[in-house]
């Protein structure tokens, strides 16, 4: 009798483990597509601002023929960025980025009737738009890789996680524009 309680008990120990251990694999595992899921979600606003930023340049280059510099900047800008896979780099870049966006609509200021062009007010719309989406992005996929990464070094799903091969994840931080206008 002693001995079928205690071999019971173990059996009970050991489901409770392996129930354990498919919960916390399977916690990983949805955590781990959410943060893809969130990924998506960022390049999607990147791509939708690379795509309006010729554009842009086209409407303030007919206006701003002596800006020469920070139009090559802004185009050296995108193609960098767009060129870059690691999230850690496509974050630097895309604060570079943004940094030349910023000085591409400082050089709008000096031209009047560029600040009154309609093209080059709706595609500064379009550009806050897109800033604002992309934020909202960042903030849900930083999310998202927060837990994820708590999951992944907290004891003791950080076992599964250890065997398993899951490692953390570098949280998007590039820096956009803060509220305001563009």
């Amino acid at each position: 009798m002693f001995f079928a309680s205690i071999g019971l008990a173990v059996v009970a120990l050991f489901v409770f483990i392996v129930l354990w251990a498919v919960f916390a694999y399977n916690r990983l595992v949805r955590l781990n597509a959410l943060s893809k899921e969130g990924w998506s979600g960022i390049d999607v606003q990147l791509k939708r601002r690379y795509d309006l930023i010729p554009s842009l340049l086209s409407v303030v280059k007919k206006y701003s023929i002596h800006e020469k510099e920070t139009l090559v900047r802004v185009t050296e800008m995108r193609s960098f960025s767009m060129g870059t896979a690691q999230i850690d780099k496509k974050a630097e870049a895309e604060a570079g980025l943004t940094q030349a966006l910023k000085s591409l609509l400082a050089v709008a200021e000096n031209y009047p009737e560029l600040k009154a062009n309609e093209n080059f007010l709706a595609l500064q719309r379009d550009l806050e738009e897109i800033e604002r989406d992309l934020q909202l992005a960042q903030r849900y996929y930083n999310n998202v890789v927060r837990n994820y990464n708590v999951a992944v070094k907290m004891f003791p799903s950080n076992i599964i996680a250890r065997v398993l091969n899951f490692s953390s994840k570098l949280y998007f931080e590039a820096s956009t524009s803060e509220g305001g206008s563009w």
